[in-house]
Formats: C-alpha cells, structure tokens, sequence
C-alpha cells in the first residue's frame, strides 16, 4: 500500500492561541461581565428623587476591583505559553 500524500488535504489553520489561550481569555470576559452587571441599577425612577443606593460599596469598590481583575486575567490569557514544559 501506498502512504498518501499530503497533497489533497488542505493545510490546517494556524491559530494565533491555543485551547488554553481561549479558555483564559472566555474566563476573563466573564469576570469582566460579572463585574459590569454588579455596577449596574441603583438609579431612581423618579428624577427629582436622589437615590444614595448608587454610591455604595458594591457599585464603587467591588465592581471595578473585579472588572480590573478580569483585564488582569485577559493579560495573563494573551501571554500565557501553553508549549512551557512544566519541569
């Protein structure tokens, strides 16, 4: 029998990252989701009512310390080699 050649068969696509990569980068997304929906709300109905709701701890600290993190993730996810050998 005859090996076939390799010249029928299109060549295979080269990504840009790996499996890896894209699962990193699918995890930061989601933080950084995450983080814009709980900055989300704290507005009134009513426009001549103030709602101090919308300067607590969950809209003005934690939301953006976790959308920060989800950029920190995105980083890590582009500069992640998956081909290191762990030794």
């Amino acid at each position: 029998m005859k090996k076939q050649s390799n010249k029928n068969m299109p060549p295979k696509p080269d990504f840009v990252f790996a499996k890896k990569n894209y699962i990193m980068m699918a995890i930061g997304i989601a933080v950084i989701a995450l983080g814009f929906i709980l900055m989300a709300g704290g507005g009134s109905d009513d426009p001549n009512v103030f709602n101090p709701e919308i300067y607590n701890f969950r809209r003005i600290r934690l939301a953006p310390a976790i959308v920060l993190i989800g950029f920190g993730i995105e980083v890590y996810a582009i500069l992640l080699n998956p081909n290191k050998k762990k030794e």
